[in-house]
């Protein structure tokens, strides 16, 4: 399955609403500053081309959204996206989400966690690399609010038995819960783009959901 090529950004478009780097940041952390107001936050780890944040913050404008990339071209056309659709409650992130759940989400202040097809790190001495491991499930246990819930996606099943084991070892999060799996009906229906390409392919998306009690 080949990927598309990333669609190229208008120059003439403002993205620094929708973009922001670590030291772009509010320290200490406030919502209400980086977003302009104080609702329920929700954070993506690793958004891609941004389908997701665009999704969730048209229909759940209540609450404010945070993906957070580390690729620059891909937090660029995510922030872009979020833009063009003029979202004013998601913005992206250049960084490196272990850091933010380590050093600047205050605990017990997380509505939810997102976390949609994560590179797997195929190589054992690249193993270090992926993002669910120990200390960033802990930080996500945390960091989320009472009742507050972590929703994990992958196209691989061996990392979905292994993530399972991970979080039940390592945290008293609740889950996994089950997940509705109605299938999409059009483009709308579909989180991101690799879920669109996993599915439309047939290919298998193992999901699990976790919550805090």
């Amino acid at each position: 399955m080949g990927r598309r090529a990333l669609r190229k950004i208008d120059p003439a478009l403002d993205l620094s609403r929708h973009l922001k780097t670590w030291d772009e940041l509010p320290r200490p952390w406030d919502v209400a500053q980086l977003f302009g107001r104080d609702a329920p936050l929700e954070v993506e780890v690793g958004s891609g081309k941004g389908l997701f944040l665009q999704s969730a913050a048209a229909v759940t404008p209540t609450h404010n959204f945070l993906g957070v990339e580390i690729a620059t071209k891909y937090a660029r056309v995510a922030a872009a996206r979020l833009a063009r659709h003029a979202l004013p409650n998601a913005v992206v992130v250049h960084g490196d989400a272990q850091r933010l759940f380590a050093e600047l989400f205050p605990d017990n202040s997380l509505a939810a966690v997102h976390v949609y097809f994560p590179d797997p790190w195929w190589k054992k001495r690249h193993h270090k690399r992926r993002v669910m491991n120990e200390p960033f499930v802990q930080n996500v246990e945390r960091k989320l609010a009472p009742g507050g819930s972590l929703h994990y996606w992958t196209d691989v099943e061996e990392r979905f038995r292994e993530t399972l084991d991970l979080l039940a070892t390592h945290t008293k999060l609740m889950g996994p819960l089950e997940v509705g799996q109605r299938p999409a009906e059009h483009d709308l229906d579909y989180r991101t783009h690799f879920e669109r390409r996993m599915r439309l392919n047939e290919l298998p998306v193992y999901r699990a959901e976790f919550r805090k009690s």
